[in-house]
């Protein structure tokens, strides 16, 4: 069986328990839950640690793609394994990251991943750690500003190399998936969502997903990263949050 989930932000204990997620119970590790970005791989803590440990020891494994809230100097770090066809991180024994621009033959299904996204609660900037106004900003919660390095990376962005691989291995298997799962949406999708407001920005990444979307031919794609559960029928496109939805 396969899973499809939103943002998780490290609070993997909530969204996954048995009583929020059954039917994880009766799962095994041949079994997949794909969580579509923000996953939550901050700063090693102890905290963060015993999740972890506790979401390994759940007896299905656990997918994800990067979102825009994840550390990604310790997500680097990880060294670059191959599974089911494409490239991953492997966080725990049964926890990977799907990296960016990759395609997965899981359960005979074929999977194109790219996370990321741009953050949208930074109008008042990027500070550096030594920036004398992190004090003073922290006591105003009418800022929205994130900390560089500590709270924001400019990796939440691909690289050129990473949609030209994506693009590549599309190309490769005749621009035709089962499934895609991204963090964030493509242009259309955001600028239905934002409904004019200018609230929600578009970007490098989110044209590049709409190239791919008027390019490939898929049968369903989901995303995260706008924090509701919203269907797009006449995209085969799923945003999704709190929901659990299997598809597999």
């Amino acid at each position: 069986m396969i899973f499809v989930t939103g943002d998780t932000h490290g609070d993997w204990m909530t969204r996954l328990n048995s009583r929020s997620f059954p039917e994880g119970v009766g799962l095994t590790k041949d079994d997949y839950v794909i969580i579509c970005g923000d996953f939550g791989l901050w700063h090693d803590t102890k905290e963060e640690r015993h999740n972890l440990i506790w979401l390994d020891n759940k007896p299905f494994t656990t997918l994800f793609v990067c979102g825009n809230h994840e550390n990604y100097d310790r997500l680097y770090e990880y060294p670059v394994e191959k599974w089911c066809g494409g490239k991953i991180h492997k966080i725990r024994d049964s926890i990977f990251h799907l990296m960016r621009g990759q395609i997965f033959d899981i359960q005979g299904k074929r999977f194109f991943t790219f996370g990321g996204a741009s953050s949208h609660d930074v109008q008042d900037g990027i500070l550096e750690q030594d920036d004398p106004r992190i004090n003073e900003w922290y006591r105003d919660y009418g800022k929205m500003f994130r900390i560089n390095h500590t709270s924001w990376w400019k990796e939440e962005l691909p690289s050129e190399e990473e949609m030209t691989e994506g693009m590549m291995n599309l190309k490769q298997n005749g621009s035709q998936v089962d499934y895609i799962i991204t963090h964030s949406p493509y242009t259309s999708a955001l600028r239905q969502m934002d409904q004019g407001s200018g609230v929600y920005k578009t970007d490098i990444l989110t044209d590049y997903l709409q190239e791919i979307k008027e390019s490939v031919e898929y049968k369903k794609w989901f995303f995260g990263h706008m924090h509701v559960n919203q269907n797009f029928p006449e995209d085969n496109a799923i945003a999704i949050y709190e929901q659990i939805i299997r598809i597999l």
